[in-house]
């Protein structure tokens, strides 16, 4: 993914954090059951949209979906009006990626808007381009008064409930592109590849839920096909690919990506699924996720990637991004009093210590696709996250975040802040040794947000092992509400660059703002 531009170099401009206009080439078909429709005149078209991720201060990868084989180009410029492009000659496009591809930028300008366009050119005939399709992302800044600005949230075409034609779509991502933030963090579940979506659900007021459906939501995924159409379904939204051309992501991805509750090594007992390997299918499902999105830790070519990883926002931000999904240990009662494996396996344990331990930013932000304090069960005995409702000394998997914590206080760490998703509420918990049957930590906060577009679900209890307090939460009172019956919740990280304050909202859609909560950088116990 690495690429050598052709001259000239984009010049430098402001900031420009107002700008709201939607890119002019994203030509975008309307919401309908079908894909986008091929190009005219047999040039290769980008119809699914394109998308920016793990944007830093001075590089970023661009993707993009053909719909033929394609050799993939991009142009970047200081201006929309692409003067004195600098032209960026990515991959060949073809089926062994289900012609998706990504390009890295390098030697970009910190801190400024940088505009792209990508064009597909014909492999035989590079002078055959399609149309041009247009997208734009602020590099980070590397001056501290620029501030930083992102969203957060997760759980996405989840329980049955897809994209809706008679509501818009999915309307929170254009409320979402409206806030113009710096970047999104996904924290997991971008999919729901156990979730077959059907073309009409009746709600318990009688009115009737209709989604857009294809061949590939029919079923659970089990075929590499079928995970990629998992992913590709969400492109289908209009909303999705103005926010794709617009917001750069930081995508990590849980359980739903491949099927409920899955651990390493699991044999299913579901009678949807033929292949009962579960990790046949994560792999098949780690493949289609490497291609359909732009993640800084992917190999080209590799079927199997990293998730876990750290972006650097500049002096006042980095982000943790964890994955508790691929070396977990099996999903059990969880009450073993030793436990090496833990939820996040040995190896990136000791990457998260190193990696905290060297940031000089005055937040780190740990994305967590699980919470640490919300009891998860996994059936009538055993536990999917990290809590399970034992408030005494930690036993199972929270050793391990125990473990983590004591390193956090112990190496002086200041400023870190757990986000994460997957309970399909919103809340926010405050976690204090004096509340505590474990002790040897400094006080944190961790807040959730989600579902984007699935089913709501009532709260979940509070384990006390490590003294949460939750503060506020907003969850319906009933399994699997609709989107139409509980609006979507996001989250908002807003950090001042004069004053070094974390502000953190958590927002439903159509309603504004439900909680706020103003952080003191470098203080510990807040």
């Amino acid at each position: 993914m690495s690429h050598r531009p052709s001259s000239h170099s984009p010049r430098r401009r402001s900031l420009l954090r107002g700008s709201l206009a939607v890119p002019a080439a994203l030509a975008v078909p309307a919401l309908s059951g079908a894909a986008p429709a091929l190009a005219l005149g047999g040039r290769p078209s980008a119809d699914w949209g394109v998308q920016a991720g793990d944007v830093g201060a001075h590089s970023g990868l661009v993707w993009v979906r053909s719909d033929r084989p394609a050799r993939m180009i991009v142009e970047t410029s200081a201006t929309e009006s692409f003067r004195r492009p600098t032209r960026w000659h990515g991959p060949l496009l073809g089926p062994g990626t289900d012609f998706t591809g990504t390009t890295r930028l390098r030697g970009l300008p910190s801190g400024e808007q940088i505009h792209y366009r990508v064009l597909l050119a014909d492999p035989d005939d590079p002078r055959r381009t399609g149309r041009p399709v247009t997208g734009t992302f602020r590099t980070t800044s590397r001056r501290r008064r620029d501030g930083v600005r992102f969203l957060w949230s997760g759980d996405i075409a989840g329980q049955g409930w897809g994209i809706n034609p008679e509501l818009g779509g999915w309307r929170v991502y254009e409320e979402m592109r409206g806030r113009n933030p710096d970047f999104f963090l996904c924290s997991g579940d971008n999919v729901y590849a156990d979730g077959p979506i059907q073309p009409s659900v009746t709600l318990p007021d009688g009115r009737v839920w209709k989604n857009i459906t294809t061949p590939e939501k029919s079923k659970v995924a089990e075929t590499l096909a079928e995970f990629r159409g998992n992913f590709r379904y969400n492109l289908l939204d209009e909303n999705v690919r103005r926010f794709n051309a617009q917001v750069p992501s930081i995508v990590q991805w849980d359980d739903h990506e491949v099927r409920n509750n899955w651990y390493p090594g699991q044999i299913l007992d579901d009678a949807r699924y033929t292949e009962k390997d579960v990790d046949v299918l994560a792999g098949r499902s780690m493949r289609a996720f490497s291609e359909y999105y732009p993640i800084s830790t992917q190999r080209p070519g590799e079927r199997e990637g990293r998730v876990y990883r750290v972006l650097r926002q500049g002096p006042l931000l980095d982000v943790f991004v964890l994955d508790m999904r691929t070396y977990r240990n099996a999903n059990s009662p969880n009450r073993q009093p030793e436990d090496a494996t833990g939820i996040l396996g040995a190896e990136q344990l000791a990457w998260l210590k190193r990696e905290l331990s060297r940031s000089r930013a005055v937040w780190k932000v740990i994305a967590s696709d699980m919470p640490l304090g919300l009891v998860v069960a996994d059936g009538k005995t055993n536990f999917e996250a990290v809590a399970q409702g034992d408030p005494g000394a930690p036993l199972g998997r929270e050793l391990q975040i125990a473990d983590l914590l004591r390193h956090i206080k112990h190496h002086k760490i200041t400023g870190t802040v757990w986000l994460t998703a997957d309970v399909h509420y919103t809340s926010a918990q405050h976690y204090d040794p004096a509340r505590a049957a474990f002790k040897d930590f400094a006080p944190f906060w961790e807040f959730v947000s989600g579902p984007l577009a699935a089913g709501g679900f009532p709260a979940v209890k509070l384990d006390g092992t490590f003294g949460p307090d939750q503060t506020f939460v907003k969850a319906p009172d009933r399994p699997n509400t609709s989107p139409a019956e509980t609006p979507p919740y996001y989250g908002e990280v807003d950090i001042d660059g004069d004053s070094g304050e974390l502000t953190v909202r958590l927002r439903q859609q159509g309603g504004g703002v439900l909680f706020t909560k103003v952080l003191q950088p470098g203080r510990v116990g807040q």
